[in-house]
């Protein structure tokens, strides 16, 4: 059975080392490596980082906490536990402010030992993975990724990179399915102050009254019927990060009250409690509703609103893009042909023209789920029209069939051309080989061929 952990014992009686070595020995999941003093312990971790370091205070030649000094120094996240039989506060103090995981005093059990180093490790192995998540979540969101080469999404980058190290609070405005939240992640985690701090989401519209203001705020015990012990509310939970309200125009007039003290004040109570928390959080708010018009009706408090907005960012819909249609689902197809394990899938032109012809109501995320499904579909290495939704295809080809069909129909030709081409050439001309391979009728491939001039085998 493969070692898990490798962990390195330094203590200058050889005693205490054999007594460690077979007490965790007894776990079967450490590869055990140990020495007697501080100098050998540097020159292995030059050769060697191991998982875990046990490290005796009182040895010979460098003393433990001079060692645990230079062991923090280059290797800061290593967990080292000291030990010592003459353990005093001052020491453990020491020990911990330089980065010690732990302080235990000798003569200690083995059971005591085995969790100390348990504890050690999946306090290790856990910081690890929150890094690693973090580092994903940040590279996944940065401005880079997100695609668009409109000038409309131009604009809307622009904007966004004026507020990412501000604390100005921005609301984000536009259809379902046009990507505010991905814009409100990728204005957090391009803050410098508050990317490595938490992004708590919360949709407004997905809890009724009653619950959402303990969500927000959080709630004592006993404040409320099942309220059997506190609880900490998203505003808490985003300290030091950015609260993101989803669909704020369906929040009810009694908690629009509660944010707006939020905004004011930074401060605010839990149901049923008394004690004033105060939070450093930014507050990043979406809407697909026309909110001024919400004011005239008296749905939306107008101090709210003018808090909220101080910094409006509009997302365009999908329909108002339509160049960003062949990127977004150049990137769709890229996506989920490597989730489902298939080779990198290419677009068809007639495909591209479908989903450019197409109106997308539901904007990207509608855009997504048909690509996500095509791929499913596809029986080759291209996605053919035949792989789209039936709605898709039914209202881009009405549209390509109307005069003038879009900006993009000589950019399309030219690849729908080169398309038919390669297949033909691969097909050495026969018609019926060709209208199998790209999924189209045999007279439809006539019809495009004499438009481009190809030569075909009748």
């Amino acid at each position: 059975m493969a070692k898990e952990y490798q962990v390195l014992i330094v203590d200058d009686d050889i005693n205490i080392r054999k007594m460690i070595e077979i007490h965790l020995k007894k776990d079967k999941i450490y590869e055990l490596l140990s020495t007697s003093n501080g100098e050998a312990c540097l020159k292995i971790m030059q050769e060697n980082i191991p998982d875990f370091v046990l490290l005796d205070i009182q040895m010979p030649g460098i003393d433990g906490i001079e060692t645990l000094r230079r062991i923090k120094k280059d290797n800061p996240k290593i967990p080292v536990v000291m030990m010592t039989a003459h353990g005093t506060i001052e020491t453990a103090v020491k020990s911990m402010q330089l980065g010690a995981f732990d302080f235990i005093t000798k003569p200690f059990s083995g059971d005591r030992l085995r969790l100390t180093v348990k504890n050690a490790i999946e306090n290790s192995s856990l910081k690890a993975e929150v890094s690693r998540l973090r580092q994903e979540l940040q590279e996944r969101y940065r401005f880079e990724n997100i695609v668009g080469e409109s000038g409309s999404m131009q604009e809307v980058f622009k904007a966004v990179k004026k507020v990412t190290d501000s604390n100005v609070t921005v609301l984000l405005q536009g259809e379902s399915g046009t990507g505010k939240e991905l814009i409100a992640r990728a204005i957090h985690f391009e803050s410098e102050k508050r990317k490595n701090r938490p992004f708590v989401p919360v949709n407004c519209s997905a809890l009724p009254e009653s619950l959402l203001e303990s969500e927000l705020f959080g709630h004592e015990k006993g404040s409320f019927t099942g309220a059997s012990s506190r609880r900490i509310g998203k505003f808490e939970q985003a300290d030091g990060g950015t609260v993101f309200l989803d669909e704020i125009g369906e929040m009810s007039p009694s908690t629009q009250v509660k944010i707006l003290r939020v905004l004011q004040e930074r401060e605010f109570e839990r149901v049923g409690g008394n004690e004033l928390i105060h939070v450093d959080v930014r507050i990043i708010s979406a809407t697909n509703k026309d909110l001024e018009e919400a004011i005239k009706k008296g749905q939306f408090r107008e101090d709210l609103y003018y808090r909220l907005s101080v910094f409006p960012i509009v997302i365009p819909p999908l329909r108002e893009r339509k160049e960003d249609i062949p990127l977004l689902a150049q990137f769709f197809v890229d996506k989920y042909s490597e989730r489902e394990g298939k080779e990198v899938l290419e677009l068809f032109p007639d495909t591209l023209e479908l989903l450019t012809a197409y109106h997308w109501p539901g904007n990207v995320r509608e855009l997504e789920n048909a690509i996500e499904r095509a791929v499913i579909l596809a029986s080759t290495d291209q996605i053919l029209p035949k792989d789209l939704p039936a709605n898709v295809r039914a209202v881009g080809e009405k549209k390509i069939a109307e005069p003038g069909s879009g900006p993009l129909n000589s950019w399309i030709e030219r690849l729908e051309e080169e398309a038919l081409r390669k297949a033909l050439l691969e097909s050495e001309g026969n018609v019926s080989l060709t209208a199998r391979k790209l999924g189209i009728g045999r007279a439809t491939i006539y019809r495009k061929a004499r438009k481009y001039g190809l030569p075909i085998v009748r």
